[in-house]
């Protein structure tokens, strides 16, 4: 890790102490189930913070990975973020992602595309979790059930703690007109130097990434970056995040699956949707490439525990069932996973005057071009304008601005709620009202797009007629 890295890394963890201390005395909104959909899921999003290689303490049995997280209690999270460890130079703060893969090779987490690259294949990533089952304790409960039936980590164990919750979100279809399910990110923080050993389900893939790759260079450490010879930062250096899109074919967001016909057709008339994506970079361990024997003997006792169906949990997979990721993909962050994340990544703004900066208009955590996409909206809500999409036609990005005056009216009521208070007005579901105006916006400019389109080709229609059999 070089010098620069590692002071990046180190100049987020204040940032971190102060954004989860936030996160747990700040009350969620939560979102009542309708009667109509009952269905909920949840999420966790773990973090840890990876102690640098060669770092020793006067305590080293505090790092030895052999040690019971059981057997020791759990620091307060005040405690932790005083640890050595935790604030030695190089030290690394991470946060979790899964890959899952279907029996064919297809990502399970968005729609299957071709990469911008020869010979590049996309696929998607997404957190740990699930839907609800009967006879769940509650959204956290879901959480760490699902983390454990996927990849054998044991969220209930001593060397992790529960932050809170993020605000629950709406999942729809048909473009936002039918609600499918309400979903619950919870947060979770490793308090221990090292992961217990993991053993995800056949075809899932862990990666641990950096904050700093996830986090605008605004955040990371001004004074660390490269400088030219003249002291300024290099404008041509790589910027993070590394920004991309993911393309789906608007059809299979509007069309039936099985009419093949009327999907080419709305293909034709609407063409495809670009979302807006981070690049996750695969160079960094993910904890499945080599075991020790204390790691090996801790995957037996946990397979033997699930074996005799201890605590009425069953595990999916084993360890000898693992793939070994694919050198040939790349890896994209979108979606509600995307917006979950820049939920997270908000509370590490730092505050200036008592009040967070990371909404200001230096459009720190939207994509480079949101202020197009997004018909030039204020950034108080990252989340939003990050993870709608547009349009690869302009004409149906014109008509979706045309109709999107109601969605600027909510996303403006938001940045005001946000700077008025210091805080978001949990009174009002901001998420799902600029979700429904949003799509209102975009369910209004396609009609109008389909009919122009009618319009034009029955014009061409008589007028080639009027050229060739009466002229």
């Amino acid at each position: 890790m070089t010098s620069s890295s590692s002071e990046q890394h180190a100049s987020i963890i204040p940032l971190l102490s102060r954004a989860l201390h936030q996160i747990r005395q700040t009350p969620p909104r939560v979102i009542a189930s309708p009667a109509t959909q009952p269905r909920r899921a949840a999420v966790a999003l773990i973090l840890r913070v990876t102690p640098p290689p060669n770092y020793t303490s006067q305590s080293p049995a505090s790092l030895s990975p052999s040690s019971s997280p059981s057997q020791t209690p759990a620091p307060s999270l005040t405690d932790f973020f005083k640890l050595g460890w935790v604030n030695a130079p190089g030290a690394r703060p991470e946060i979790l992602f899964l890959r899952r893969e279907k029996p064919d090779g297809s990502s399970t987490d968005g729609p299957h595309v071709s990469g911008h690259e020869p010979g590049m294949r996309e696929a998607h990533v997404a957190f740990p979790g699930g839907r609800t089952e009967e006879g769940d304790e509650g959204g956290m409960y879901t959480a760490m059930r699902q983390t454990w039936e996927e990849i054998g980590l044991d969220l209930a164990e001593n060397a992790y703690t529960p932050i809170g919750q993020l605000d629950d979100r709406e999942i729809t279809t048909s473009l936002g007109k039918r609600l499918l399910m309400i979903l619950s990110p919870f947060v979770f923080l490793q308090v221990t130097p090292h992961t217990t050993p993991v053993d995800p389900a056949p075809g899932t893939t862990l990666h641990w990434v950096p904050l700093t790759e996830l986090l605008p260079d605004t955040l990371t450490s001004p004074a660390s970056r490269p400088k030219d010879k003249t002291g300024d930062p290099l404008r041509d250096r790589e910027r993070k995040p590394k920004w991309s899109d993911v393309t789906v074919d608007a059809s299979s967001r509007l069309a039936p699956r099985h009419s093949t016909v009327l999907r080419l057709l709305v293909r034709l008339l609407v063409g495809t949707m670009r979302f807006p994506a981070i690049v996750i970079d695969t160079t960094y361990p993910t904890d499945l490439a080599s075991l020790s024997p204390a790691d090996a003997k801790s995957i037996d006792e946990k397979r033997a525990q699930v074996e005799s169906g201890s605590g009425g949990i069953q595990r999916q997979g084993s360890l000898s069932k693992l793939r070994p990721r694919k050198r040939n993909e790349k890896l994209k962050l979108w979606g509600l996973s995307l917006g979950m994340t820049l939920d997270l990544l908000a509370h590490l703004s730092p505050v200036t005057n008592g009040k967070s900066t990371g909404s200001s208009g230096n459009g720190a955590f939207v994509p480079p071009d949101a202020s197009l996409e997004m018909m030039g909206l204020p950034v108080m809500a990252p989340s939003l304008t990050s993870v709608f999409p547009r349009f690869s036609y302009p004409d149906v990005n014109f008509w979706i601005w045309v109709f999107g005056k109601r969605y600027r009216e909510v996303v403006r009521g938001w940045e005001a709620s946000v700077r008025a208070g210091g805080t978001n007005d949990r009174r009002i579901n901001w998420t799902g009202s600029a979700l429904n105006t949003f799509y209102a916006a975009v369910r209004k400019a396609l009609v109008v797009v389909i009919v122009l389109r009618a319009i034009f080709v029955l014009l061409a229609l008589l007028f080639g007629g009027w050229f060739v059999f009466i002229r």
